[in-house]
């Protein structure tokens, strides 16, 4: 977690000191506000991969101030709520604040390392997670893949694609505007990677662009005469 960004908002300078030193000595770089108005700034202008926020604070307590972050979109970035008012009660308005987790003072040094590697941690495969999902999706102009559900989509329309009409478009989606070789379709698509003698490949084409024609007058696949064939689209 080394290189980490933390902003600790925690007006009592004997704890700040103490939670900036454990923090920095773990290689976090932690940036400390006393106040909401002071925090703010950090959160808008650099990259912040968790917030550690006190409760009783000047001005606006803490559980308004997790609000106010929530509410300006960092949904995603880990809060660490930490206060002495550990009862039940008061640990339930801070996770419906917004907070990710809460930790009652006082608090031994090591756990709260703990719960921040812990919450750190699960940003990262949370954020693995989504980019693998996203992966997932291809799209080029009017037309998108969704490959996790394996549906393709022309203009908004879903197509009713065969496996093997949904391999080739997937192919072309992959490297829109590329020039693709019968031989090289046959290999990629057909798995076959000699001359079939066949014109297997130009009725799945055909199959192909009249499903998309049928959802958009615009032509998409194109034939080169003489090469093969591309996925190309003019605006």
């Amino acid at each position: 977690m080394e290189g980490k960004k933390i902003l600790l908002v925690e007006d009592e300078r004997n704890v700040a000191d103490v939670i900036i030193q454990g923090l920095e000595e773990d290689g976090y770089v932690v940036v400390h506000a006393t106040r909401y108005d002071e925090a703010l700034p950090y959160l808008r202008q650099q990259t912040i991969d968790l917030v550690i926020l006190d409760v009783l604070l000047p001005e606006m307590n803490g559980l308004d101030i997790c609000k106010n972050i929530r509410s300006l979109g960092y949904t995603d970035l880990p809060i660490l709520m930490v206060t002495a008012l550990g009862s039940p009660e008061n640990v339930v308005l801070g996770l419906d604040s917004g907070a990710d987790d809460y930790l009652s003072k006082p608090f031994k040094l090591i756990e709260l390392k703990a719960r921040v590697r812990t919450l750190i941690r699960r940003k990262v495969e949370i954020a693995k997670q989504v980019q693998a999902v996203e992966k997932r999706l291809y799209t080029y102009k009017f037309i998108e893949i969704d490959d996790y559900k394996k549906i393709a989509y022309a203009n908004g329309q879903e197509l009713n694609l065969t496996s093997t009409e949904y391999r080739l478009l997937m192919l072309f989606i992959q490297s829109p505007q590329k020039v693709f070789e019968r031989s090289e379709l046959l290999d990629k698509v057909w798995g076959i990677n000699f001359d079939i003698g066949s014109n297997v490949v130009d009725v799945y084409v055909n199959y192909l662009r009249k499903k998309i024609e049928k959802a958009t007058p615009v032509k998409a696949i194109h034939t080169v005469i003489g090469m093969g064939y591309v996925l190309k689209i003019e605006d």
